[in-house]
């Protein structure tokens, strides 16, 4: 809610630009399929297991490294389509034998990956940097691998994060996107794709719950620069663009691809703050000051959804657009990235930041 008012009534204030919806009922990627959602218990992943439920899947699997999580989305479901048959697994991506074993054991044929670490500051430090490695890159090879030996479709989740990334969470998360590519390309599969979009308004770790917060209590708001501007989207959008995304894929069949969300123009977050405030019935600078905090390490003034020759096109799907993309050298891209998980296994720091480095330098110089 957002001082009191529903939050779908608020969102057209928020973003100033038509809100996507979907006339099909169904997604024929997910219906009647065996599917399986990784980072069930997030904001992105407990949305994508509902849009999914509703298109009657034979199973739902719901995985989550988080206890708490999962039993909340598992719980939710219950409630919610209480015939829908489902199972809610504990499961950490970086441990490659339980993904497999998880994929075989429920035949799954879908897989929704959206298992990730994501807060830009909080992974920017040595230990976690290692940890960002682990989950992002080692917990996408893990589930594109599974995926890939179960003749499995994947969709793997992105973030624009991931185009020319300065932080630790955006270039992980870069590395994913070029594992599953070149892995599709070096062994000749259609199964893998991609979808990247921007901030998702109301998830767990956007700026709109952060300044609720601070505005309940009466101030400040904290905004990093008052240029920086972000790709928004609300929860529900993206995720249905997802499922569209995997029912292109699904139905196309023409190798690898990555759809980009076309998320509007860029939003300023001090404007952003500014509605949240009026939105509170206070005035901004008045009953609640701005404040201005810097950029913090690993954050950039304005993100990109697409790199230039990435060539993005229209799709069936208003709002979808499909990229080119393309890997010249998988084989030789696929040993980097194995020597920077090796890297993160031993916790060479140093190593770990020198190979990020040079995985995406060379992706931008090859046009990967």
């Amino acid at each position: 809610m957002l001082a009191g008012l529903n939050e779908d009534l608020a969102l057209p204030l928020l973003l100033p630009r038509p809100q996507i919806s979907r006339d099909g009922p169904f997604y024929e990627s997910v219906r009647g399929k065996r599917v399986l959602v990784t980072g069930a218990g997030g904001s992105i992943g407990s949305e994508l297991v509902l849009q999914a439920a509703g298109s009657r899947p034979d199973l739902l699997v719901m995985a989550d490294i988080s206890e708490l999580n999962l039993y909340e989305i598992d719980s939710t479901v219950r409630q919610g389509a209480p015939d829908q048959k489902k199972h809610a697994a504990i499961l950490d991506v970086r441990d490659r034998v339980a993904v497999e074993k998880l994929m075989h054991d429920f035949e799954v044929d879908v897989v929704l990956h959206a298992a990730a670490l994501k807060h830009v500051p909080l992974l920017e430090n040595d230990h976690n940097l290692i940890e960002a490695v682990m989950t992002n890159v080692v917990g996408t090879a893990n589930v594109s691998l599974a995926a890939v030996g179960r003749g499995a479709d994947m969709v793997l989740v992105s973030t624009d994060k991931a185009v020319y990334p300065l932080s630790t969470m955006g270039k992980t998360k870069r590395v994913a996107e070029l594992f599953t590519r070149s892995l599709a390309a070096h062994i000749g599969t259609s199964h893998l794709s991609q979808v990247r979009f921007g901030n998702v308004i109301g998830s767990s770790g956007s700026v709109v719950p952060l300044f609720r917060r601070q505005i309940a209590q009466g101030g400040p708001v904290t905004v990093t620069h008052r240029e920086m501007t972000r790709y928004m989207m609300s929860i529900r959008e993206a995720v249905g663009l997802v499922l569209s995304s995997a029912d292109l894929q699904h139905r196309s069949g023409e190798g690898y691809g990555l759809h980009i969300l076309d998320m509007g123009g860029p939003v300023k977050i001090v404007d952003l703050a500014r509605q949240l405030i009026m939105l509170a019935g206070r005035t901004p600078g008045v009953d609640i000051k701005i404040e201005y905090t810097g950029l913090r390490p690993g954050e950039k003034l304005h993100e990109m959804l697409a790199y230039e020759w990435e060539n993005m096109k229209p799709t069936e799907v208003p709002r979808l657009r499909k990229a080119a993309i393309s890997i010249g050298r998988p084989k030789a891209l696929l040993d980097m990235i194995a020597w920077l998980i090796q890297a993160a296994r031993a916790r060479n720091t140093e190593v770990v930041r020198e190979a990020l480095d040079k995985i995406t330098s060379e992706a931008v110089a090859f046009k990967w």
